[in-house]
């Protein structure tokens, strides 16, 4: 196409529409949509020789792709980027999907948030049939809410180490019994030197003012300090997770052994579903090309974060073609979202 004819194509209202039909009936039908298909089932006022015209206008614009010669057409990246900016009206829950979605947080209310995050993944996973990744916090900056140690036998002690993001056992040897009052004792010197502190404020003059006030409790501070760094620092790199990995075949695009083959290896590449799920907070849709890593280039991923005191915790997203129902899943997602968040306040109080 020559920049002068480029130059005098503008995307109106007529076009607009056109595009706003073929969107909807193509993630519908999962068909090509072409000229014909329009002029019959939709009352657009104009034939269907106007119609293919107009489409024509629209796949120089980049808004629109023909997969094959002589197919209908299909919607590009553009073109799905424009109708979820400014042409998408966000789909209302039924009063029965809303039940269902806060009924079930409130549920998971009493779980730790890791695992209740791990809930919420199969929630969306089952309400939008499309596959969940998450990506769970990193507990470096996680904070000591408690230190229980507790005996279990003459021998063995059980160390309960109580975080913001979930609790943690480890068991250490003992060489003798320990009493109760010792061990109420010691649980207050713990919780007094290391309560609120992350894993990077237990520095060596923390350490060194717990050895003094352990003094005669070697047996119990050397693993203790062992423990601490290897339990909060094994958990450093975010974990990535999936859920409903098989829900992308229910679209036709993954009947190609190729694009299937494809998709599964991204969901068995943690690094790049974690570049993928990067997120600045609010939702965000990133669509076909959007998405640098080539393999997820064909999708649309729809990100959130999940917080603790306005804190950045993890991030949930939802993977599936690029023609997925943006307006319901959309709906879906910010729904749950807002529960999660909420519910995830409420257990801080």
């Amino acid at each position: 196409m020559s920049a002068n004819r480029k130059a005098v194509l503008v995307i109106d209202e007529r076009k607009i529409k056109i595009l706003q039909v073929i969107i909807n009936d193509y993630i519908t039908t999962g068909e090509p949509v072409g000229s014909r298909t329009i002029a019959k089932k939709y009352d657009l006022g104009i034939s269907s020789a106007t119609i293919r015209n107009e489409m024509s206008d629209l796949e120089e614009l980049g808004y629109l792709e023909q997969p094959h010669t002589s197919a209908g057409r299909i919607p590009s990246s553009k073109g799905y980027r424009l109708y979820v900016d400014k042409l998408m009206e966000h789909q209302k829950l039924s009063l029965e999907e809303q039940l269902i979605i806060k009924n079930q947080i409130v549920d998971m209310a009493l779980l730790e948030v890791d695992k209740m995050v791990k809930q919420v993944s199969s929630l969306l996973s089952e309400l939008t049939k499309l596959t969940c990744v998450v990506k769970t916090p990193s507990l470096q900056s996680a904070y000591i809410k408690s230190l229980q140690l507790m005996p279990i036998d003459e021998k063995n002690v059980l160390i309960v180490i109580v975080t913001d993001r979930g609790v943690k056992n480890n068991i250490i040897k003992v060489a003798k019994i320990l009493s109760n009052t010792e061990f109420t004792r010691i649980n207050e010197i713990l919780n007094s030197r290391l309560r609120n502190l992350t894993i990077n404020e237990i520095n060596l003059q923390v350490i060194n003012s717990l050895r003094g006030d352990l003094e005669g409790y070697e047996e119990i501070f050397n693993p203790l300090i062992k423990v601490l760094y290897d339990t909060l620092n094994s958990n450093d790199v975010s974990e990535v997770f999936t859920e409903g990995t098989t829900n992308i075949f229910n679209y036709p695009e993954y009947n190609d052994i190729e694009r299937a083959k494809e998709i599964l290896n991204l969901f068995d590449d943690k690094q790049n579903l974690n570049q993928l799920l990067e997120s600045k907070g609010e939702l965000s849709i990133k669509i076909g090309d959007e998405n640098y890593i080539p393999e997820a280039q064909n999708c649309s991923v729809i990100s959130a974060v999940y917080f603790i005191d306005d804190m950045p915790l993890g991030t949930i997203g939802l993977i599936g073609p690029r023609r997925i129902n943006y307006s319901k899943v959309v709906s879906i997602m910010a729904e749950v979202m807002k529960e999660l968040n909420e519910t995830i306040k409420n257990k801080q109080i």
